[in-house]
């Protein structure tokens, strides 16, 4: 069984968990939350296993290597260029977080590239069977660990707090695609997971309900995002946030799902739907109409 570990991001309960797993360390989080992360690990890690490189995720990754010269990490191939030289993601998050990236963050320091082990899904490591799942990353991996079953899918499987069945698709920008997110659904759920194991908020063992609560959130999600404005949208998903949960989950779950970034990421997908159809030629030779 794995051992989650609340990291108490901004000193608040139930909004990032990592997970340590024989000697494992399942998406450490930020180096805000270094200190709960250390505290709460048994063991001196030997390896990381990242689902994505978002900071919520993964930021803390090059300051845990350098405090672990033999720590290893597993990350798609597509997200370790970014670990090894973080400018260009550090300049993408600056983007949404303006002058809070060191509140919220902390340092993110380079990785060793030469201890980065990249995936491409299909492969087992360490005794966790890895599935490319992109959707709410292009990057974006889940793992099964073969001895219990229980999957770990970062952001995949949506937000949902403890004792609480509400759940959120995760939608920042700049890469949600909808149609691929549903598919990777289909792609893990056909391990027959035990249970998932969610970075936003822990383990739930309701699988085939939990994954039919994604899927409805994120369709709805996308259908609202596409007929409201981002300050509309945000509102509404607040809404729906504090009409489901009492006061504190509610304040949790929105820090792990902010609603205006649900809103941007998907208004981005259906621009670049928009400006992928309209640059389809048809039959004639002119663009399709919209």
């Amino acid at each position: 069984m794995s051992h989650p570990i609340d990291v108490m991001h901004l000193d608040r309960a139930h909004v990032i968990c990592a997970y340590e797993v024989d000697g494992l360390v399942v998406d450490p989080g930020p180096t805000t939350c270094l200190d709960a992360l250390l505290d709460g690990l048994q063991a001196e890690p030997r390896a990381l296993l990242l689902t994505h490189i978002h900071l919520d995720h993964a930021g803390a990754t090059g300051v845990l290597m350098r405090r672990y010269p033999h720590l290893t990490v597993y990350v798609h191939e597509a997200g370790a260029p970014h670990l090894a030289d973080p400018s260009k993601l550090l300049q993408s998050a600056g983007r949404l977080y303006g002058d809070r990236m060191q509140e919220l963050w902390g340092e993110v320091a380079p990785a060793d590239p030469e201890r980065l082990h990249t995936l491409q899904g299909g492969e087992t490591v360490e005794g966790m069977r890895v599935a490319y799942t992109p959707g709410h990353a292009s990057h974006h991996v889940c793992y099964l660990h073969e001895e219990t079953g229980d999957a770990y899918v970062g952001d995949m499987a949506g937000v949902r707090l403890p004792g609480h069945p509400y759940t959120v698709a995760p939608t920042p920008p700049p890469e949600i695609d909808v149609q691929a997110w549903l598919e990777s659904l289909d792609t893990f759920e056909a391990w027959e997971p035990s249970a998932l194991c969610l970075t936003h908020f822990g383990r739930h063992d309701d699988v085939g309900a939990q994954l039919a609560r994604v899927r409805e959130s994120l369709l709805e999600e996308a259908a609202m995002a596409r007929d409201l404005s981002a300050e509309e949208f945000a509102a509404w998903s607040e809404s729906q946030a504090r009409a489901a949960l009492d006061p504190g989950t509610a304040d949790s779950l929105l820090q792990a799902a902010p609603p205006d970034q649900l809103g941007l990421g998907l208004r981005r997908y259906w621009e670049k739907k928009a400006k992928d159809s309209a640059s389809v030629p048809n039959p004639s030779g002119g663009p399709v109409a919209l």
